[in-house]
């Protein structure tokens, strides 16, 4: 991959945009349109996973689109079902076979499954071999708390890459930045802009939306440019990588258009003040495999039967 100026550099010397498109929750059909429209628009990163039933797709979008494999960043995460060692290699296998590609870019952990820990040290440690392999170029983990983190370390060899995590205006993370920070990993944006509020507590009164917040309005106002292109704006000035997700054309260049400002320190520091510290997805805490009793097929034949449309 050639490099940019806003790459991100990773611990173990590869680079990754700092913005992507996620496909979480896209429809088949539409997924692989939005994939071959954000590769065209200059996107480099495309984030998927095995539980979004969409890597066929993704994979189609990147072959319509005309740019070379090697010039593409792809994501894609184990699902919580495959944990374990034999599991993950298979769950890899098939991710790979769905995507159409010898290799991802970034192979991470969904969640860390804390109440079922050994099989998550077991998974990553099969991944440590997808790296050795060159199978997998990065590897790194998804929602994991610093507690999380520090006790993945203590077995395993691997220093993640990257924690992909829920972080918005809303919900900084600011103690897992910073942990972050001192480990050398890079912190990745789920739900980047906010728009998740399915888990948070109902309040009336709260402002659910960050483009509409004051702060966000008068900063788009004075760099005339959208509410969403200053919160995106605002995570790659933190040295984050976002991955907003939308399967409209117009909508994904609008995104990609924040690489011409920057906010200075004062205004990202504005915008770190609208922390209200409250999740709008999930807690990693509750979710295993006796609460998400979702598994995938990752035989051959499912991928054929899959669903195009």
């Amino acid at each position: 991959m050639k490099k940019l100026e806003s790459d991100l550099s990773l611990n173990n010397s590869t680079h990754m945009p700092a913005l992507g498109l996620g496909v979480f929750q896209s429809p088949p059909k539409e997924t692989a349109e939005a994939v071959e429209a954000a590769l065209r628009a200059g996107y480099r990163l495309i984030d998927t996973a095995a539980a979004y039933m969409n890597e066929k797709q993704v994979g189609e979008g990147i072959k319509r689109s005309g740019v070379n494999r090697d010039e593409i960043f792809v994501v894609t995460k184990l699902w919580i079902s495959d944990y374990g060692s034999e599991q993950a290699k298979v769950a890899f296998d098939a991710s790979l076979r769905r995507l159409g590609t010898d290799y991802v870019n970034l192979y991470l952990m969904h969640q860390p499954m804390p109440n079922e820990f050994a099989r998550t040290i077991a998974a990553y440690r099969s991944m440590e071999g997808f790296l050795k392999e060159g199978r997998a170029k990065a590897i790194g983990v998804s929602n994991f708390s610093p507690a999380h983190l520090e006790k993945l370390m203590t077995e395993t060899s691997v220093v993640p890459a990257v924690n992909q995590v829920e972080l918005h205006p809303f919900f900084v993370q600011k103690e897992l930045t910073a942990f972050h920070k001192k480990l050398g990993i890079i912190t990745q944006s789920w739900s980047p802009i906010g728009g998740i509020h399915r888990y948070r507590p109902s309040d009336p009164s709260a402002v659910l939306d960050a483009l509409s917040h004051p702060v966000t309005l008068a900063l788009a106002d004075k760099y005339k440019k959208t509410p969403a292109q200053v919160v995106l704006r605002w995570q790659i000035d933190h040295g984050y990588c976002a991955i907003p997700k939308s399967v409209h054309e117009g909508r994904i260049k609008e995104n990609f258009g924040v690489f011409n400002f920057k906010l200075t320190a004062e205004e990202i520091a504005d915008i770190d003040q609208l922390d209200n510290g409250v999740r709008g997805g999930p807690n990693p805490e509750a979710i295993d495999t006796k609460t998400f009793t979702f598994a995938i097929n990752n035989s051959p034949e499912a991928d054929s039967a899959a669903r195009q449309y």
